[in-house]
C-alpha cells in the first residue's frame, strides 16, 4: 500500500556505521533506522547469537514459560529499578500495554473515565489510541473518532499538569516522552521530570515514560529519566532494543507492576525466544563495549561541533541533543536536505519540517562523527545560502 514516500535507494549490506545500495556506493548512517540500529549494522555477536537461535527455536507463544524472556525481563529490571516486564512487538504495542495498564489501575480505584495526561507535539504510536496521545493532527486527520479518555497539555509546563488536574478529577496517569523525538528532539528544563514526579505523587497519578526512542543507551544512559534521579511508574521501550528484530517492552513497578492479570492483555509474538535473544545480546554488546559512554562522549562533541561550525550562521535557530539524539532546528522548511545528504553518501532525517535529526548508531567512532557534523554543516550552509 502507498505509505511510505521512499527514498530511491536500497541497501543491500551493512557493517557498523555504514550501509551499502544495489550499485555498491556508501553511506554513513546517522539515522540508525531511525534510533533502531544502536549497536550498528550486522554485528558478528549478534548474527551468531540470531542464527543460533533460529536453528534452535524461533516460536512457541506466551502459552508456556520462555527462558530468554524471563533472562530479559530480569535484566531490564535491573537496569532500570522496575519490577515486572511486559513484551510486545514495537513501541506503539507498548504504548497501548501502558495505555490499558492505566485504564485498569484507575477502574480498580474506582474510577469511571480514567483520563491520561498527554502533551502537544508528542508522538506514541499508529494504533487508535497511541494515534490520540499523539499530538498531531497531521497523522490524525482522517481517522476519526479517536479513542476518549485524553487531556492533553503543552509540552514541558508543569503549571499545565497540574491545572488538567484541578479541573479533571478522571486523571489517572501521565504519559511523556523524556526528550520528544518525532517533535523535532525537544529537550525540556532540566527539573521537567523531577516535577512531574512530584505531581504524580501529590495526586496518586501514574508517571508513564515513553522511551521508545529514547531509550537503550541513545542519550549515553541506558535510560534517559536516570538523567535526572527520579525513576517512574511505568516506561516504554522498543527501537533500539532488538537491533531490528521487533521488541517491545512495557515495564512497571510497585502496585503498577501488579495491575495486570491473566487475561488483561496478551501477545503472539511478544517476548519470543527469538526476539528476546536479540535483546539480551543487545544489552551484552552494549555494556562489553562501553556504548552508553561512547553515545555520551560523541553526543557531546557533535553538539559541540556543530554549534562551533554553525555558530551566527543565519537561518539556524537552534542546536539542540542529549547523547547521540540531536536536533538542528532552521529558520525555514528544510525536507530537501535528505536527498541532498543522500547523495553524498549521508542517511538523515528531517522531521516538523525545519528540524534535522540524527541519530548515529552509539558505536560511532571519532573519525565519523566528525565526518558527519562537516557534511552536515556544510550541507546546512550551502542549503541556507542557496
Amino acid at each position: 500500500m502507498n505509505t511510505y514516500s521512499r527514498l530511491p535507494v536500497a541497501f543491500v549490506r551493512g557493517e557498523g556505521v555504514w550501509l551499502w545500495d544495489e550499485g555498491g556506493k556508501r553511506y554513513l548512517d546517522a539515522l540508525s533506522g531511525i534510533a533502531v540500529t544502536g549497536i550498528g549494522h550486522a554485528h558478528p555477536k549478534l548474527a551468531q547469537a540470531l542464527s543460533a537461535q533460529a536453528g534452535m527455536l524461533i516460536h512457541t507463544s506466551n502459552l508456556y514459560r520462555i527462558p530468554a524472556q524471563e533472562q530479559l525481563a530480569d535484566r531490564l529490571c535491573n537496569l532500570s529499578g522496575m519490577d515486572k516486564a511486559f513484551f510486545c512487538n514495537s513501541g506503539a504495542e507498548a504504548n497501548e500495554a501502558a495505555i490499558k495498564l492505566a485504564r485498569l489501575h484507575g477502574h480498580n480505584r474506582g474510577v469511571e473515565i480514567p483520563t491520561i495526561i498527554v502533551m502537544e507535539r508528542a508522538f506514541h504510536g499508529r494504533t487508535l489510541a497511541t494515534l490520540t496521545a499523539t499530538g498531531n493532527r497531521k497523522v490524525q486527520a482522517g481517522f476519526e473518532p479517536l479513542v476518549a479518555g485524553f487531556a492533553r497539555v503543552p509540552y514541558d509546563d508543569l503549571d499545565a499538569i497540574a491545572l488538567a488536574g484541578q479541573h479533571n478529577p478522571n486523571i489517572v496517569a501521565v504519559l511523556v516522552e523524556p526528550f520528544q523525538g518525532e517533535a523535532g528532539v525537544q529537550v525540556p528544563q532540566a527539573k521537567y521530570l523531577q516535577g512531574m514526579r512530584h505531581l504524580c505523587d501529590q495526586h496518586g497519578w501514574l508517571m508513564m515514560l515513553d522511551e521508545v526512542q529514547c531509550g537503550i543507551g541513545r542519550t549515553g544512559t541506558w535510560f534517559a529519566f536516570q538523567h535526572t534521579g527520579i525513576v517512574p511508574d511505568v516506561m516504554t521501550l522498543a527501537k533500539g532494543l532488538g537491533s531490528g528484530v521487533p521488541v517491545g517492552a512495557c515495564l512497571a513497578r510497585g502496585p503498577a507492576g501488579e495491575v495486570f492479570k491473566p487475561g488483561s492483555h496478551g501477545s503472539t509474538f511478544g517476548g519470543g525466544p527469538f526476539a528476546c535473544t536479540a535483546a539480551l545480546t543487545t544489552l551484552d554488546i552494549t555494556e562489553q563495549e562501553e556504548l552508553l559512554k561512547n553515545a555520551a562522549e560523541m553526543g557531546d562533541f557533535m553538539l559541540s561541533g556543530f554549534r562551533s561550525r554553525l555558530a551566527d550562521t543565519p537561518g539556524v535557530a537552534h542546536i539542540r541533543g542529549q547523547g547521540l539524539m540531536l536536533g538542528i532546528e532552521l529558520a525555514k522548511p528544510c525536507g530537501d536536505l535528505v536527498q541532498r545528504a543522500l547523495e553524498r553518501g549521508l542517511l538523515i532525517n528531517v522531521t516538523q519540517d525545519s528540524v534535522i535529526r540524527l541519530l548515529p548508531p552509539l558505536v560511532i567512532r571519532r573519525p565519523e562523527a566528525e565526518q558527519v557534523v562537516d557534511w552536515v554543516s556544510t550541507l546546512i550552509r550551502e542549503f541556507l545560502a542557496g
